[in-house]
């Protein structure tokens, strides 16, 4: 009868189950835990989830096993308290008190890997995730998400805000773009990031702040949040300037908050121009066929199963049909692109059998549609591309403005033997794109010339052109006076000892000769992007005594205006050969920084300016990865905290 008694799970640790088990209930293998059996006199003793009933059936029947339990105990060593001892469930009873540095530090790592891989702050209580912490490290003691949301999180937002506020002290100006967004929860938000060249000329860009606004969001409203964030930020005097969409509400604030300059997002203007021309009734028309064939094959398992078959039968590239939304004209771009390309799959698989059985009404496009197709494809591309180009963020794109609107404008002449529909298209397209930015040309030219690959202005008259590089020598004079070390290094290379990379007081040479990156030069000599020669010693102590002008003693270095060292700076940038519109216009300016002091605050100034508010849109989908049906109960605070984080640590 013994044998018939199981022992009980392992998951049962107390010392009465030495001699309990469980018996299998008889219509099938599972034990019957309602009833415990002793393996001493097989008498079965009621179970029911705890083990007094056990312990009472020993000590009434087997008081002698219990003695020996209780003597066995007595007999174990006590455990030092400073010993690691493993818990049942593979933790350690001895853990870290939460102010050791090996605790801070985990801990830290925890709240950066929550808000840099967007995890919610419950993970930390998340049976898998604890256990792997216990595996990595038994002996800490992994904290609660009270304690991440009210101590971790605010702790490591305060670290970087203060490194963020730090970095914005140290620019030249500072650009802003502003958006506003609503969440699943239908709180509205506004964002604002922050867009500036640091010291070693890099394009920096920080989101600042991600609030809640629940009043409307009106000009009047958008102004006071704008103002509060520059306060609090600390930027107001680095000559703000913003970037938005076009809508009304953004302009008024803009101008209430009174920021010196306010550019329209460009991508934001291409879409309303190429929104114009997919308006036209044979397009609309064209892309309302389309988009019933592309959603029959995304909702039919058949009619996508057999496209597939013939997409290999055809050895076309396997990809999915691509819908249009209506907020992104690009995607009509990418709609049709992609059917074009799939034509011959489309049309085979809608008529085979098995689809016709399914949809018999369902025709492809004919041969006249397709060829407008292709047509509107063609007229759409440039617009694409150039969307595509002025949404980067490590390049400056309000410099490219004004070529690619001159360009854009251009390529969108009437062609003899076009369609009515692509004529159509152009006029619509052309018609929009003309009548932006008529309010800031100036200030678009002007950017541009400080811009190494468009210098040059040829969409623009010589007239012109002498115009916009007037005013930058007028605004370079007004620009601070450059430090002695800049103006000579200015005068070395206005001696014609060339360019070069680099501060003046880094790594200077010999007297008889300098070596820069391993190649020598010889006293006097000069090579374009190295440093210049230092100054020859004076021959003997007397002339460096008494070398002064009551003594004659030398020539004396030769006065020089802040007005003639910026007409005779913009003269050399002008003779300079032109960048290749591939390269980066920031490595150049690094470059020649100390070629061309004065000028060269003038570029940090506009190509800092983000020529799109791209930057603040992005941080929507950032945002609906946070704000999830799973979090939706997040505090706004939480929301702030967790996005600048996510955007800005990794620039720490």
């Amino acid at each position: 009868m013994a044998a018939n008694i199981n022992p009980a799970p392992s998951c049962l640790k107390a010392d009465v189950w030495e001699h309990f088990g469980f018996k299998k209930k008889k219509e099938s293998d599972n034990l019957d835990k309602t009833m415990a059996v002793c393996k001493l006199c097989h008498t079965n003793v009621k179970y029911s989830g705890n083990t007094t009933n056990l312990r009472t059936h020993l000590q009434r029947h087997h008081p002698d096993k219990v003695m020996l339990t209780g003597e066995l105990k007595k007999l174990r060593p006590r455990r030092d308290p400073k010993q690691t001892v493993l818990d049942s469930d593979g933790g350690c009873s001895h853990k870290f008190p939460s102010t050791s540095p090996r605790s801070q530090k985990i801990t830290e790592s925890i709240a950066y890997f929550i808000c840099q891989d967007l995890r919610p702050y419950s993970v930390v209580e998340n049976i898998g995730f604890r256990r792997m912490v216990n595996a990595m490290e038994p002996r800490y003691p992994v904290p609660t998400r009270q304690h991440l949301t009210k101590v971790c999180v605010p702790r490591l937002y305060a670290q970087t805000k203060a490194h963020v506020k730090a970095s914005l002290g140290k620019a030249e100006r500072v650009a802003l773009t502003c958006d506003g967004w609503t969440s699943r929860t239908t709180e509205a938000y506004v964002t604002i990031t922050a867009h500036f060249i640091n010291e070693e000329w890099e394009l920096v860009t920080y989101v600042l702040q991600t609030r809640d606004m629940p009043e409307s969001h009106t000009g009047h409203n958008l102004a006071e949040h704008l103002r509060k964030a520059l306060a609090e930020w600390e930027i107001t005097e680095k000559d703000p300037v913003i970037v938005t969409d076009n809508a009304s509400n953004m302009t008024l604030a803009a101008e209430e908050a009174a920021f010196t300059l306010h550019v329209k997002c460009y991508a934001h203007t291409l879409n309303l121009a190429a929104q114009r021309a997919l308006k036209i009734t044979a397009v609309a028309r064209l892309l309302g066929r389309v988009r019933r064939i592309v959603n029959f094959f995304r909702r039919s398992t058949t009619a996508n199963h057999m496209l597939k078959e013939k997409q290999r039968l055809l050895q076309l590239p396997e990809h999915k049909l691509m819908t249009d939304v209506v907020t992104k004209w690009n995607s009509a771009h990418d709609m049709l692109e992609r059917f074009l390309e799939q034509q011959p799959a489309i049309c085979a698989a809608l008529l085979s059998s098995e689809v016709r059985k399914t949809e018999k009404d369902l025709c492809t496009l004919t041969e006249s549609d397709v060829t407008t197709a292709e047509e509107v494809v063609s007229a759409l591309k440039p617009m694409k591309e150039a969307t595509q180009y002025m949404s980067k963020e490590k390049t400056p794109t309000l410099s490219v403005i004004a070529p690619l609107q001159d360009t854009l404008i251009n390529g969108m002449k009437l062609i003899e033997g076009e369609s009515a529909v692509i004529k159509e298209m152009k006029a619509a397209m052309s018609g929009d794109l003309q009548k932006r930015y008529i309010d800031i040309k100036a200030t678009l030219h002007a950017c541009s010339a400080m811009d190494p690959r468009f210098k040059s202005l040829p969409f623009l008259t010589e007239s012109q052109r002498e115009e916009v590089f007037d005013g930058l020598i007028t605004e370079a004079q007004a620009q601070p006076m450059p430090s002695d070390s800049e103006l000579s290094l200015w005068s070395v290379v206005e001696e014609g000892t060339g360019t070069f990379d680099g501060s003046a007081d880094e790594g200077m040479a010999s007297e008889e000769e300098n070596v820069d990156d391993g190649v020598q030069f010889k006293e006097g000599e000069s090579s374009q992007g190295h440093r210049p020669p230092r100054n020859p010693k004076p021959s003997c102590p007397l002339a460096a005594l008494l070398g002064g002008e009551r003594y004659g003693g030398g020539a004396q270095p030769k006065t020089n205006t802040q007005e003639k060292q910026a007409k005779e700076q913009m003269t050399h940038y002008k003779e300079a050969d032109l960048l290749e519109v591939k390269e980066d216009p920031l490595v150049w300016w690094k470059e020649h920084q100390y070629e061309y002091p004065l000028l060269s605050h003038l570029a940090k100034r506009y190509l800092c300016i983000p020529g799109t508010s791209v930057s603040s849109e992005r941080v929507f989908s950032t945002a609906g990865d946070i704000v999830t049906a799973q979090r939706s109960a997040l505090l706004p605070d939480h929301v702030d905290q967790i996005i600048f984080l996510n955007k800005n640590l990794s620039r720490m």
